[in-house]
């Protein structure tokens, strides 16, 4: 039998996923990180899952041997913060340029854009997407 990742992309609209998660300032937060997601890939953001929104694609391979697609570039729009799934890792000069972060396993969060330099940010965006661009 194939396998079916939980986390896959869908065709569920990212602007009403957003509207429903997140409201106010964060809306507007992450509206601008679709922009900027999509700035760095040139894709069109998708929802990957019912919580991630992501831009670009590539395969992952599980220790076990099974295979995923999983975008270049993504994010949540956590209750907490935003949390970002990409390369930061390979990119430690530009991490530190971002602003106010925290990094949690794999992940990096941001509070709020507010506490951010977004040029920075964009940048480190665009060299994680890539990193992984197949």
């Amino acid at each position: 039998m194939a396998y079916t990742p939980q986390t896959a992309k869908t065709t569920a609209s990212v602007s009403r996923f957003l509207a429903k998660a997140t409201a106010g300032p964060r809306l507007a937060d992450a509206k601008r990180l679709v922009g900027m997601l999509q700035k760095a890939t040139g894709d069109k953001a998708a929802m990957w899952g019912p919580a991630i929104v992501g831009c670009g694609t590539r395969t992952i391979a599980y220790a076990d041997g099974r295979k995923a697609q999983w975008p270049t570039v993504a994010f949540s729009p956590r209750k907490s913060a935003f949390v970002f799934y990409i390369a930061w890792r390979k990119h430690p000069d530009l991490l530190k340029k971002i602003g106010k972060y925290k990094t949690v396993g794999g992940c990096l969060h941001v509070k709020t854009l507010q506490d951010i330099d977004e040029p920075a940010l964009q940048r480190l965006i665009t060299a994680a997407h890539r990193t992984w661009a197949d």
